[in-house]
């Protein structure tokens, strides 16, 4: 697990982002979209973030695809300068993941890790998310694979095209 300030952070990110990234498609707050990602900004108190869905969901079940029901599938990368939050990777998969259990992140061949709680998962520090950000601009895709409560094991393609772009507006809006 990740030291206390990552999971204080991730903790507060938390409750702000299940009030404004699950209602992605009605929210007023979007302030660009780069292609697969799209950028939201929030004043009180500031933040900023970039989002995007999945381009590809395959759930399974002792090796067999599966039909599921998922809430928001949703990959962030946030700023939030009053807590100190400067490009944090979070990851909701639209169900709470198995307790214990990390979600994969392979871009490019590169694997890395996320810890989870609940139905959200992040990288363990600071440095973590910045070597995940560092192979998301290089990259083409982002896939996460996790495991839910049931014993699901979710894999979830996201594309990169246009991520450097979002998280620049992303970081550039909450400087």
């Amino acid at each position: 697990m990740g030291s206390l300030k990552a999971f204080g952070i991730a903790g507060a990110l938390m409750a702000m982002v299940a009030s404004g990234a699950s209602a992605q498609d009605e929210s007023t707050n979007q302030v660009a979209a780069k292609t697969a990602w799209s950028v939201f900004e929030d004043s009180d108190p500031k933040e900023c973030w970039a989002v995007s869905s999945p381009t590809e969901t395959v759930n399974t079940k002792d090796g067999r695809v599966v039909a599921v029901r998922r809430g928001d599938i949703l990959m962030m990368t946030f700023f939030r300068p009053d807590a100190g939050v400067n490009g944090q990777i979070t990851f909701t998969g639209g169900y709470p993941f198995a307790g214990g259990s990390t979600v994969n992140i392979n871009i490019g061949g590169s694997e890395f890790e996320m810890f989870t709680e609940g139905e959200w998962a992040w990288p363990a520090s600071a440095s973590d998310d910045a070597k995940i950000i560092a192979a998301m601009k290089r990259g083409a895709d982002a896939v996460l694979t996790a495991r839910s409560s049931r014993g699901t094991v979710t894999k979830d393609t996201f594309s990169l095209l246009g991520y450097t772009a979002a998280l620049e507006e992303a970081e550039k809006r909450c400087q």
